[in-house]
């Protein structure tokens, strides 16, 4: 066994192993990009053919059970794939361990409770308005 002093930089991070972690955050961070495609187009088009729309014609274009899905499915998407962007920005720039995982759980809870939130206001949208 070589004197693990005496290696190569490659050799030591070959030496370090893996978490096989990073084939799955590469995996989820692809999909969520793809989905967002269609998502994405999808808003545009609704913000644009619903721009000269009254309240009340926005309202019911929300109650549309499309709508909701399409809405609720662009919340989760995009959170997800935000979350995983900042987490590789925490895990690449922030050194102190335990302050990054620290911030990685906050990012984590600050978007469930984030898309929670937005959810439920868009069902309450979609419902209380009477389909």
């Amino acid at each position: 066994m070589p004197n693990k002093l005496i290696q190569s930089p490659l050799g030591k991070a070959r030496g370090l192993g893996s978490a096989h972690h990073g084939a799955m955050h590469n995996l989820a961070h692809d999909i969520t990009t793809l989905v967002n495609i269609p998502l994405v187009a999808w808003v545009i088009y609704s913000i644009v053919s619903l721009r000269s729309a009254s309240y009340s014609e926005v309202i019911a274009w929300m109650s549309h059970p499309v709508s909701i899905v399409a809405a609720i499915l662009f919340v989760m998407v995009a959170l997800k794939h935000f979350a995983l962007e900042l987490q590789v920005v925490f895990e690449d720039y922030i050194s102190c361990k335990c302050l990054r995982m620290i911030k990685v759980v906050g990012m984590k809870l600050f978007f469930i409770a984030l898309g929670v939130t937005t959810i439920i206001s868009i069902l309450k949208i979609a419902f209380t308005s009477g389909i």
